[in-house]
């Protein structure tokens, strides 16, 4: 398993936070926000998946990935 941390911007609530949450999830990834550093910790099988597509299922829910 692989861990990497994710700065996004645009979160500002809870529902922000279960929106990223979801779209990491339905990945195969678990990810935790922490609203308050505007960033994401995500655990996933590097074998199985990218960061770049963790990054894709982020902005696709209208965040903005900047690291």
């Amino acid at each position: 398993m692989s861990n990497i941390i994710l700065k996004v911007e645009g979160m500002t609530c809870n529902h922000c936070v279960n929106s990223v949450e979801k779209a990491v999830k339905e990945l195969g990834a678990t990810g935790k926000v922490n609203l308050a550093s505007k960033e994401v910790e995500v655990q996933f099988d590097e074998t199985k998946l990218s960061v770049g597509a963790i990054k894709e299922a982020i902005e696709e829910q209208g965040y903005d990935v900047i690291q």
